[in-house]
């Protein structure tokens, strides 16, 4: 099966600020991947995250520096955003940064974590991206894993942390106490002792190997607040910390399936996280 074949009418959204960069990225992208279709564009990290959620691409390129929301925050929100009909099997699109040169941007993205193309837009470099996006694309409709070279969540967080930080020149700082409630107590929980939080509609529950508790704040907070090293997302509504995983399987019908140490409980993967746990 030749995976350089990719669904048919593959959709795009651009966010960039600049009027010109976005017509010249089109351009580009017509030549390298015609059967591409660009279905929004956006001029700041808003308008951006509310074109993916209204159109649902396959693909967001986004600009990092934008005013409002930068790309970084808006792939942040993107990430988060609900599944569309509370389908927990649709899987996130496709994030490709669009940068002027910053060395600390590009050897982050060289790791491999993430996609980016360099401003102005060269067809040769794109060409290059292009082919990655094609083969996890294909992979997806496949039914398949990611392949190798696509981002992992835990990774792409790392990146989204690192570059967030770069662009406010603020370290990043981590949650290191959770203030939860116990029954009718409120208790101070470490952080690093939480094996992982669990949201529903209203609140997070957040689980230790002794405790069981309830906080008011939602996965998509908690994602920016927590250091991405030590907890990895693996559902629109499940944290694990890394510490804490004891293995992954499959269950009956190929889902990965996260257990936890010291804790009977078991985690489902959702489709979009499943490059966490290559090879399995």
């Amino acid at each position: 099966m030749n995976l350089a074949v990719t669904p048919s009418t593959p959709r795009a959204v651009l966010a960039d600020d600049e009027r010109l960069m976005r017509e010249q990225l089109r351009a580009r992208l017509a030549e390298v991947w015609p059967e591409l279709e660009v279905v929004a564009e956006a001029k700041n990290g808003l308008e951006a995250v509310e074109a993916v959620e209204q159109h649902r691409p396959d693909v967001v390129f986004l600009d990092i520096r934008m005013p409002g929301l930068t790309g970084v925050e808006a792939a942040r929100q993107i990430a988060q955003l609900p599944p569309p009909d509370d389908d927990e099997d649709a899987l996130l699109p496709e994030v490709v940064f669009i940068t002027a040169y910053d060395q600390y941007a590009v050897e982050a993205f060289e790791q491999g974590v993430a996609d980016y193309v360099l401003k102005p837009a060269e067809r040769e470099r794109l060409q290059l991206t292009v082919g990655r996006i094609q083969r996890r694309l294909a992979a997806r409709a496949l039914g398949q894993d990611a392949p190798a070279d696509a981002a992992t969540g835990g990774s792409l967080q790392q990146l989204l942390h690192q570059l967030s930080s770069r662009i406010t020149g603020q370290p990043p700082q981590y949650l290191q106490w959770i203030q939860a409630n116990v029954g009718q107590n409120i208790q101070m929980i470490a952080v690093d002792e939480v094996l992982f939080f669990i949201s529903d509609e209203k609140y997070t529950r957040v689980q230790t190997a002794q405790v069981e508790a309830l906080i008011r704040k939602p996965i998509k907070e908690l994602v920016d607040e927590l250091d991405p090293r030590l907890f990895w997302q693996i559902h629109r509504s499940t944290l694990v910390n890394v510490n804490a995983i004891a293995g992954v399987s499959r269950d009956f019908r190929g889902r990965q399936i996260v257990a936890v140490k010291g804790h009977g409980e078991k985690l489902e993967v959702s489709r979009s996280y499943t490059g966490l746990f290559k090879g399995m």
